[in-house]
């Protein structure tokens, strides 16, 4: 597992319990798959990436939110999706401060989501059935 040191500077400069939670949040993504890949884009946003985007982080004044890169299709059995739920793109994963970081659930959701990166992208699986 590398780490890029422009996330370590972003997740550096955020308030503890940010910090704290998207580091939970990339050390899962990092184990859900050793070849993933850390990078900036959009200037300062961390990015995920495994062929094609994974998750990106974005840290909000009362929350962070940790953008799932995965068209709609992985399901969500566990209830981690907060918002975008009829977006065909990118859904959303959000986490206020106190929130648990739900491991196991997330490394499945991870896991799922680098499997359908490897078969293709969300792009060209969307004909498969939508999560629920």
């Amino acid at each position: 597992m590398t780490h890029d040191p422009r996330v370590d500077d972003y997740l550096e400069r955020l308030p503890e319990w940010q910090r704290e939670t998207l580091q939970r949040v990339r050390d899962l993504l990092h184990e859900a798959d050793p070849e993933m890949t850390e990078t900036i884009k959009r200037t300062v946003q961390p990015y995920f990436v495994l062929e094609g985007n994974v998750a990106a982080f974005l840290a909000a004044r009362d929350h962070v939110d940790v953008f799932v890169y995965d068209g709609g299709l992985v399901p969500d059995p566990h209830g981690l999706i907060t918002a975008g739920h009829d977006n065909t793109t990118a859904r959303t994963i959000a986490f206020h401060g106190g929130d648990e970081v739900p491991a196991q659930p997330l490394l499945e959701f991870f896991r799922r989501l680098v499997a359908d990166n490897r078969a293709g992208g969300w792009r060209r699986l969307r004909d498969r059935p939508r999560a629920t």
